[in-house]
């Protein structure tokens, strides 16, 4: 390719949610990424490590492999799995560079990442989230294709976190947070995150009560069965206050 030409781009997501290892984007916020792609929306999910090496686990294809199949129970169009090291993830020029090209490839509308540290478990998701902060603002910057594979500039429009964090009841800052109605597809997500059988054993069922007992302590005091906490990187606005506060179902 010359340093000119432009690369053919694939059918554009509407959304990507990025995790530093497979299965955060499952745990976090796998219940939304199923109802968005319910309402039509083309979904994909990015990691950026594979995750590997971890104690139960063979080899970074079979955790490769659980995540293929996690995404079809998601019903996710697009997962990719970034060449960053597992457990030695940092925010860096290059990675922010190799994150930004992706968002330049699919030019989502809305990008999800981590929100904030998770005490006890990774580091990578922190370095994470500073991943995705970064390479959300690179992917818009012009006079740089020779840094991008010439792939064309792509503004995104809005960005939301996700909280990690299960032994954490402090809240992230942020614009807004808010609850995502996940009634409906709270046992799908479950099932996404059973696909792991590698990270989640019969001995580490207490993951599954964690997040099930989140989902619905959250749902309930919203008036769902079951939901996910989100975060507004920006401040969130309601031009129809009563039809937005008021609605019913």
């Amino acid at each position: 390719m010359s340093d000119t030409q432009k690369p053919e781009l694939p059918e554009p997501l509407d959304v990507i949610a990025v995790g530093a290892h497979p299965d955060d984007v499952e745990i976090a916020c796998g219940g939304t990424l199923a109802a968005m792609v319910r309402q039509g929306l083309r979904v994909g999910i990015v990691d950026l490590t594979d995750g590997e090496p971890t104690p139960l686990s063979p080899g970074p294809e079979v955790r490769l492999e659980e995540a293929r199949t996690a995404a079809e129970i998601l019903g996710v169009h697009i997962r990719e799995t970034l060449d960053l090291p597992n457990r030695r993830l940092f925010d860096g020029f290059e990675e922010r560079i190799e994150l930004a090209k992706v968002f330049r490839r699919y030019r989502p509308s809305l990008v999800m990442g981590i929100a904030d540290k998770t005490p006890l478990a990774s580091p990578d998701h922190w370095q994470a989230m500073q991943i995705t902060d970064a390479a959300i603002f690179y992917s818009r910057l012009t006079k740089w294709d020779e840094l991008f594979e010439n792939l064309p500039v792509h503004r995104i429009q809005k960005q939301i976190w996700y909280p990690l964090g299960l032994q954490n009841l402090s809240l992230p800052e942020g614009g807004g947070r808010f609850i995502s109605d996940i009634s409906d597809t709270l046992e799908i997500k479950l099932a996404s995150i059973r696909a792991y059988q590698t990270q989640f054993p019969a001995t580490k069922q207490r993951v599954f009560q964690l997040v099930e007992s989140q989902n619905r302590l959250l749902g309930t005091s919203a008036g769902f069965e079951a939901g996910e906490m989100l975060i507004n990187a920006t401040t969130l606005g309601i031009r129809d206050v009563f039809g937005t506060i008021c609605v019913t179902k």
